[in-house]
C-alpha cells in the first residue's frame, strides 16, 4: 500500500503496474538516452529519486523482502534534472494512451508551480509527452504548457495543440528520445522561439 501526501492510498503492486506505472516505456527510453549523453560527455541529466518512507515489509523467505506499505514523503516535482551547455535542465515526462487529447489531470498544480519557479531562475524547462498509440513524442516548452494551464478552461489538451505548439522528438536505437537536439534548436540557436520565461 502506498500512501500519497494528499491522503490517497493505492496498492503497491497496482501503483507499479497500473496508473503509477504509466509512462514506464518513455521513462526507459529517456533513461537510455540520458545514459548515452552521459557516456559521450554531452550532458549530465538524471531521473530524480522519489523520497519514500517504508512502513511495512514482509519477509516471505530469508533471502527476500517485499515492501507491502509505504508512502511518499512529499509530492514529486518533475521527473528529470541536470545540466547541459551551462544551463540547468528540468523536465517532466508523460505518456498518454489517448489519440485525440492529453488529460490535464496528468499534470498537477505543484508541478506547474515548480516549472514556473525554474523558468524564473533561467532554467531550460519543458515537458516530454508521448502519445503511445500514435507513436509520437513531443517536447513542449514549459511556458506554453503553463500558459495553457492558466488560460484555458478545459480538462484536456487537444492533440492538434501539440502539433502546433510542440516539437517532435525523434530518436534511434541508441538515443530513443533525442530531446537535446530539440533543446539546441529552441533554446540555444540564435533566434530561438522560447519566450524566456514570459507566459
Amino acid at each position: 500500500m502506498v500512501n500519497y501526501p494528499n491522503g490517497t492510498r493505492k496498492n503497491w503492486n497496482a501503483a507499479a503496474s497500473g496508473a503509477g506505472g504509466r509512462g514506464m516505456n518513455l521513462e526507459k527510453d529517456i533513461n537510455q538516452t540520458n545514459q548515452y549523453y552521459l557516456n559521450c560527455d554531452t550532458a549530465v541529466i538524471h531521473k530524480k529519486p522519489t523520497p519514500v518512507t517504508i512502513v511495512k515489509v514482509d519477509y516471505p523467505s530469508r533471502s527476500a523482502a517485499k515492501i507491502t506499505e509505504a508512502y511518499f514523503k512529499v509530492p514529486s516535482t518533475t521527473d528529470y534534472n541536470g545540466i547541459y551547455r551551462g544551463r540547468y535542465i528540468d523536465f517532466e515526462a508523460k505518456e498518454c494512451s489517448l489519440k485525440t487529447s492529453f488529460p490535464l489531470k496528468s499534470i498537477h498544480l505543484h508541478q506547474i508551480k515548480h516549472l514556473e519557479a525554474c523558468m524564473r531562475h533561467g532554467a531550460v524547462a519543458f515537458l516530454i509527452i508521448r502519445f503511445t498509440h500514435l507513436d509520437e513524442t513531443y517536447l513542449i516548452p514549459a511556458d506554453r504548457i503553463v500558459s495553457f494551464w492558466y488560460h484555458h478552461d478545459r480538462s484536456s489538451i487537444p492533440h492538434s495543440w501539440f502539433i502546433e505548439n510542440g516539437y517532435r522528438v525523434e530518436g534511434n536505437y541508441i538515443k530513443p528520445v533525442d530531446y537535446l537536439k530539440v533543446v539546441d534548436r529552441i533554446y540555444f540557436e540564435k533566434g530561438g522561439s522560447t519566450s524566456d520565461g514570459e507566459y
